[in-house]
């Protein structure tokens, strides 16, 4: 059973991410006939500097694990404020050392990809079952 629940989280990341990652690359091939390849580097990197907290947050959650533990509060907050972390860090990585030669198409990668984590349950809807 616990097996079972583990895969479930596993595959239900997984399809998260491949959503992500195609979300980044339609974002990309929009903004190349726009402002070529460096709107497709802001896009990416939008896209980076929302996706790796929450690989990290998954991570710390222990999302991957196959061994069933009992969830903690403190975990949580670990996770979560590691994630705000992150982002700041993030964020000021980039705009320090590579800054987005277009910051529109930065922040609408940064939003879409946050959003996708809101829309998760609605975009996967087909994959629910009925008990």
């Amino acid at each position: 059973m616990q097996r079972l629940e583990a895969q479930r989280r596993k595959a239900y990341f997984f399809r998260l991410t491949a959503i992500q990652l195609l979300m980044t690359l339609v974002g990309m091939l929009l903004a190349f006939p726009v402002a070529h390849m460096a709107g497709a580097l802001s896009v990416a990197t939008g896209a980076l500097v929302a996706l790796l907290p929450h690989i990290f947050f998954m991570q710390r959650m222990g999302i991957f694990r196959t061994r069933h533990r009992a969830p903690r509060a403190m975990d949580l907050f670990r996770a979560e404020a590691g994630k705000f972390g992150l982002t700041v860090a993030l964020f000021s990585l980039v705009f320090v050392v590579v800054p987005p030669s277009n910051p529109a198409f930065f922040f609408c990668a940064y939003v879409a990809i946050v959003l996708t984590h809101w829309l998760a349950p609605w975009l996967m809807l087909g994959n629910r079952t009925t008990n």
